[in-house]
């Protein structure tokens, strides 16, 4: 008999969780914008720093030491992502800088009269690069419309929009504004038909769901460390013949071999070490849950339970704003539709801006975004701009009664 998920027992892992404001439990409702970490993360990025603190590929003890955290992360963040080669994934500052490296040498590979998709659901890290190394190479871009009702993905449009022309499809496994989860299978499937590449943005959708590549059949998925419970540093993953086929932008004596073709300059190493450290709290936590011997099987069971936690949260958190008149959710409401999104809701109150909400929540200890939330093709196309929406990210470590002293505040509005 499996355990229950405990999220007591989750919260006392993580120091930022005991703190206070004004006398009253600070609630960290602001993970879409980075989560909180673990104490074992901290520690391992400490001990990096005062141990084993070296450059890659030395001969003395500290080096090698260093070599074999980097190397077992790269495992770690194979099995994190579902890929059965390591030097398939590499290391990044963040997603944004490793999308516009990427793009750049995707682009070399683009003629005029070629074109690439984008969503107008997705953070703007996901379409700024693409539209600049689009211009750069004379290819034209065209964006893939939402529908305005529950913020989902407008696949007719999509598929309308899809052509033999199409090079790329640049698409966000889930949106870190409105929550909604996109089918990527689906877009893959239909995306390869054509013979175009698909660019997933797994940011938002990491610290929610089981990434699976191999189940998706995507091209190349980006997500960041510091969204899943650990250090600012940025995964990329690739199709093994993809990445040896694309020229890097990287320094000569750098190597030509994965993974390091793709992390140029020095890596933040102790950042990386924080990662392996985050991955593996991840599967601790679906030991606890059910004993497994094998890491991806241990995540495999983690998420499941982080899933049906955050649904049940998600499920309160969308009823009580439904009581609230002055309220209008943009994304998913139905309640028999929680499958469909992430626990991330944007709205917006008729009376008071984002960021005035945002403030008098702040001075009672409740920590929410105002914003675009780097959402800009999503806010522009709401007519959202320039005040955008407020933002509420619960994750696992959230519980019932937090998003009870939400709705409590926000009814006092």
């Amino acid at each position: 008999m499996a355990d229950p998920f405990d999220p007591e027992s989750v919260r006392r892992q993580f120091p930022a969780l005991s703190r206070t404001h004004n006398g009253k439990p600070v609630i960290f409702l602001d993970g879409p914008a980075g989560s909180q970490v673990p104490q074992s993360v901290a520690d391992a990025v400490s001990c990096c720093l005062l141990e084993t603190n070296a450059n890659h590929g030395g001969p003395f003890a500290t080096s090698r030491e260093s070599d074999a955290i980097l190397d077992e992360a790269h495992r770690a963040a194979a099995d994190f992502m579902g890929a059965s080669d390591p030097d398939e994934v590499s290391f990044g500052a963040n997603m944004t800088t490793i999308t516009l490296g990427l793009s750049r040498a995707l682009a070399r590979t683009w003629q005029p009269g070629d074109e690439i998709l984008v969503t107008r659901l997705d953070h703007d890290a996901n379409v700024t690069p693409w539209v600049l190394a689009a211009r750069d190479a004379g290819v034209t871009v065209k964006h893939v419309e939402f529908d305005h009702t529950d913020c989902t993905l407008d696949l007719e449009d999509f598929e309308e929009k899809l052509t033999d022309r199409t090079r790329l499809v640049a698409v966000g496994y889930a949106s870190n504004a409105a929550g909604t989860i996109n089918p990527i299978a689906d877009i893959v499937k239909k995306a390869h038909g054509v013979g175009a590449l698909v660019f997933v943005d797994a940011v938002h959708y990491a610290p929610h769901g089981l990434i699976d590549v191999a189940e998706l059949g995507c091209d190349l998925l980006a997500c960041s460390a510091y969204k899943f419970f650990g250090p600012h540093v940025g995964l990329l993953w690739g199709r093994r013949e993809l990445l040896e086929s694309l020229t890097a932008y990287k320094l000569r004596p750098s190597t030509n071999e994965l993974p390091g073709k793709w992390m140029t300059g020095t890596q933040n190493h102790e950042g990386i070490a924080g990662v392996l450290a985050a991955i593996d709290y991840l599967s601790d936590l679906g030991r606890t849950i059910n004993p497994a011997d094998c890491r991806r099987e241990a995540l495999q069971t983690a998420f499941a339970a982080i899933g049906e936690h955050e649904r049940e949260l998600c499920r309160r958190l969308l009823a009580g704003l439904a009581e609230l008149p002055d309220v209008c959710v943009h994304g998913i409401t139905n309640l028999t539709q929680l499958n469909d999104r992430v626990p991330t809701v944007s709205f917006t109150h008729r009376s008071r801006t984002p960021g005035q909400i945002a403030e008098r929540l702040a001075e009672r200890g409740i920590f929410v975004w105002p914003g675009n939330h780097y959402a800009l093709p999503f806010t522009e196309a709401l007519g959202l701009e320039p005040e955008g929406t407020l933002r509420v990210g619960l994750l696992h470590y959230n519980t019932a009664e937090e998003v009870d002293r939400l709705l409590v505040e926000l009814s006092q509005l």
